[in-house]
């Protein structure tokens, strides 16, 4: 009797060692999440844990000088698919790793003789904690792996065989111009049409930029030399048509014979590429194509854009049809979400074409100036969903880490003309069988004024006081120097 009682009270001072044991294993493990190597190290195995240790600061720390070394690199790196490829993987494996090393920490302190409830409940318990550690790395690889699927579906080029010299892409070409198409495509229209229309000529060194933009309603124009059997006195489009600058799109769509070669979904643009660049008389080097219908999506996954709206918009309606619009965009300074923001750029009932233009170019700056990386990494995959849904074009993606340093510079302190061909500030331009010399001449004015900006000479001769918004003058006349291209900085067009 006595000895059982004695065996009692032995095994009741026992009973605590373990747990307390337990307690311990479980700081452990929590601390070698942070730094690795630690409860290797408690345990006597000090080789092992020195070395994770060691492990752990080569990769914080390398990571680190190598984040510094490349920092301006950095976003060209982001678009290359091998880089990807590459950081994808090695998120992946380090994942693998942390979670390995935070599950081999317990089973090195765990205590032994634990009852199996405490096993189950510890051990899942260290797996929670692994995951965890997992979760985030492996989110941020699939965010890696988002945006290199996104790259190839949206830059997938469309000229097979085209050769970029990758060291120097900017080789012997001064200046890149690209083709803007805004579609307004929908599921109520027919097809696509193209009624925001933008040259964006750029310097390859300086970023000094022209962006030409030619109004919809442009109409009988003449057609470049291999389409000019076709419409000899100007395009005229298929029967019933009205033959406007935004019915290439489709035109192109419907007859494969006018851009042999392509594909559906590119025979439009190239089209449009053709026809523009003949009338500015300058070769249109790529495209890039938003359909507007999808615009929306991207500024909803932003949380919405701020602009100022100079006069009262309304949204829908059409009055020669006597349908009432459904609600108005009052002037002054608002944050639009997608569908709104889709009205701002598109809605002419209060103005014209030409006020549209310009609110257009200002909504594209507007949703560049507020896409902060904050607002892109915790809204990364819906604008990537939105983006791949919204944009087509015929970059390629080997020429995406010049254009993205060339966009820096652009962003950075170049000079940004807008040049609306508006036939009410424009002599001797006329949307109906447009003067193809006329617009030669603007056009290449402009560019050269653009290689060597004038500043701009104020129309009073007296000081002013300062507006009460930094865009009152928005699409108002500018005065401009004498002989002037007609060219407006943009920051005097939307402040």
């Amino acid at each position: 009797m006595a000895r059982r009682q004695g065996a009692g009270r032995a095994a009741r001072g026992r009973a605590p060692v373990p747990v307390a044991g337990l307690w311990r294993a479980l700081g452990l493990t929590v601390a070698s999440t942070i730094v690795w190597g630690v409860a290797h190290v408690w345990a006597g195995r000090r080789a092992v844990g020195f070395t994770l240790m060691g492990l752990l600061a080569l990769i914080v720390f390398g990571g680190a000088a190598a984040a510094l070394a490349f920092q301006q690199n950095l976003k060209q790196i982001a678009v290359q698919h091998t880089w990807l490829d590459g950081i994808t993987i090695g998120i992946l494996v380090l994942a693998l790793a942390w979670g390995s090393i935070v599950i081999r920490s317990y089973q090195v302190v765990r205590p032994v003789g634990l009852p199996l409830a405490m096993r189950i409940t510890s051990g899942s318990l260290v797996v929670v904690m692994a995951l965890m550690v997992c979760t985030p790395l492996v989110y941020a690889a699939n965010a890696t792996y988002v945006l290199r699927d996104t790259l190839s579906s949206i830059f997938s080029g469309d000229q097979p065989g085209q050769q970029i010299n990758a060291s120097d892409p900017w080789k012997n070409r001064p200046r890149i111009n690209v083709l803007l198409l805004g579609g307004d495509g929908g599921k109520d229209r027919t097809g696509i049409r193209t009624d925001s229309m933008t040259v964006a000529s750029i310097d390859t060194k300086t970023g000094n930029s022209v962006l030409l933009s030619l109004p919809r309603q442009i109409q009988k124009f003449e057609m470049p030399q291999r389409l000019r059997s076709k419409w000899p006195a100007g395009y005229t489009g298929d029967p019933g048509d009205q033959g406007l600058l935004n019915e290439l799109y489709i035109e192109g769509e419907r007859h494969p014979d006018l851009e042999p070669g392509y594909k559906k979904g590119q025979r439009g643009p190239h089209l449009l590429e053709d026809a523009i660049g003949h009338l500015l008389g300058l070769k249109l080097d790529y495209y890039v194509l938003v359909n507007l219908e999808g615009f929306r999506d991207i500024v909803n996954a932003m949380g919405g854009v701020r602009v100022h709206i100079q006069t009262r918009l309304p949204i829908g309606g059409d009055p020669s049809r006597g349908m009432p619009p459904t609600g108005y965009l009052e002037p002054g300074w608002h944050k639009l979400d997608g569908e709104k923001a889709l009205w701002f750029g598109r809605s002419r009932h209060a103005d014209d074409d030409f006020h549209r233009m310009d609110r257009q170019k200002c909504l594209l700056k507007d949703i560049v100036d507020q896409a902060d990386p904050q607002t892109v990494v915790t809204h990364f995959e819906q604008l990537a969903k939105a983006a791949k849904n919204t944009i087509a074009t015929n970059v390629p993606a080997e020429l995406l880490p010049a254009l993205v340093k060339l966009s820096g510079t652009v962003k950075h302190g170049a000079d940004i003309h807008s040049l609306p061909f508006n036939p009410y500030k424009m002599p001797g331009f006329h949307v109906y069988q447009p003067n193809i010399q006329v617009m030669h001449t603007v056009t290449a004015k402009a560019i050269a004024d653009s290689e060597h900006p004038q500043p701009a000479v104020s129309s009073s001769p007296t000081p002013t006081k300062k507006a009460t918004s930094k865009r009152t003058a928005t699409l108002a006349p500018t005065t401009q120097p004498a002989g002037s291209s007609g060219s407006v900085s943009l920051k005097n067009v939307c402040g």
